[in-house]
């Protein structure tokens, strides 16, 4: 018969999925894909190892530190306790 537009094409194809099928696609929560160039997906791969790398390190001594039962404690030499033994005199 007569030639359908797209749009009326598209509608008639959608209609005729749903009623065959009650999948749906979920909802786009995320922008499309887009093209990078080389130059920029190097960039962001380099990024992404370096925040890698780092975040192992960091996991990495917290799992040593735990390990050895190590404890981060305030050190004062000329602090405190060492006012403790001396002895107050006048200087008259």
């Amino acid at each position: 018969g007569s030639p359908i537009s797209a749009e009326e094409r598209r509608l008639r194809d959608k209609k005729h999925l749903n009623d065959i099928t009650a999948a749906r696609l979920p909802p786009l929560h995320h922008s499309p894909a887009k093209l990078l160039s080389i130059e920029e997906s190097i960039a962001i791969q380099i990024q992404q190892k370096e925040a890698y790398e780092e975040m192992q390190a960091k996991l990495a001594a917290q799992k040593l530190a735990e390990r050895l039962n190590i404890k981060m404690l305030r050190f004062e030499p000329e602090g405190e306790a060492s006012m403790q033994y001396r002895e107050v005199r006048d200087e008259d």
